[in-house]
């Protein structure tokens, strides 16, 4: 279910499909790196100004699903102008900061971003763009992003399903929010 908070920036609405918290997990796969399966923890919030914020936060996984260790941390800012065009500022925590552009997708909640610009730190490794597509499949939040370095052509390297976090206090918020009206069966409810 897509929620549109009252107080969200009105030129937010069509992103408002990546609000909440988000958890699942991934792969991770890149010449150069370890190959694991990862775990993953986004937020997207907004405070009523026109961006979304966007936090990341990836771990390694072993085999049982148990953390390992910190895999990446991302943080950033989510813009959308009246033309669909997406623009985010992204900094990574190994000295990254980047510009992504892209745009939504017409009729449906994906989001297709290809990096801009790139800075590094002198301690970052080489990294010298990349691409990501999010989108909203049957309720969840699913990723893909591809990244190329000096040595390395574009390729995928991070994949991740997300499901939506729920808190007691929305539940019950949904809850107080359902029709008096509602079948006791719950049968009808669905004819």
């Amino acid at each position: 279910m897509i929620e549109i908070p009252s107080d969200l920036h009105k030129g937010l609405v069509p992103l408002a499909f990546l609000l909440g918290n988000w958890a699942g997990a991934g792969v991770h796969d890149f010449p150069g790196s370890e190959k694991c399966n990862f775990g993953q923890e986004v937020t997207f919030s907004h405070d009523g100004r026109d961006f979304l914020e966007y936090r990341s936060h990836t771990w390694v996984l072993d085999n049982d699903g148990n953390k390992v260790r910190p895999l990446e941390s991302e943080h950033g800012f989510w813009r959308i102008d009246a033309d669909r065009k997406v623009e985010v500022t992204m900094t990574r925590d190994d000295g990254v900061i980047e510009i992504w552009y892209g745009e939504l997708a017409d009729k449906k909640p994906q989001i297709d971003l290809v990096t801009d610009a790139v800075a590094r730190t002198a301690a970052a490794r080489p990294y010298s763009g990349g691409k990501r597509l999010y989108g909203y499949v049957k309720s969840d939040l699913m990723w893909v992003g591809e990244k190329q370095t000096p040595e390395v052509e574009l390729r995928p390297y991070m994949s991740a399903h997300l499901k939506k976090v729920v808190t007691p206090e929305e539940v019950e918020r949904w809850a107080k929010a359902l029709p008096q009206d509602m079948p006791d069966d719950g049968i009808a409810f669905f004819k």
